[in-house]
């Protein structure tokens, strides 16, 4: 378990700087233009969005409801980043619900 969350945080770690890298050294105005005039770019866009709400559902259906806004908000601006430090943080007691389905269902 502890491996499975310091390998998310890496990840998440590595997205962020990614982001960073972006922001520092992208024209978004040009990037994302060109990015929306490109039927690809469109299809990326749609799924990244359609993965923020899924994982904001995720988070909603988890988490208490002043929690679940906290993380919920800042998805769109941090994206997956974000969600990956929710699921490191949430990993244990994630695991121990499936675990208890698991043992539910095949009872």
């Amino acid at each position: 378990m502890a491996l499975s969350r310091i390998s998310l945080l890496l990840l998440g770690m590595v997205f962020a700087a990614l982001i960073v890298w972006a922001v520092i050294t992208g024209d978004f105005r040009t990037e994302g233009a060109w990015l929306t005039s490109h039927a690809w770019g469109i299809v990326s866009l749609a799924d990244l969005y359609i993965g923020f709400l899924i994982s904001s559902l995720i988070i909603a259906f988890f988490e208490k409801p002043k929690a679940a806004v906290l993380w919920i908000i800042p998805i769109p601006f941090l994206g997956n980043a974000w969600t990956i430090l929710w699921l490191a943080y949430r990993l244990p007691a994630l695991r121990a619900r499936l675990r208890a389905l698991r043992t539910t269902a095949g009872s």
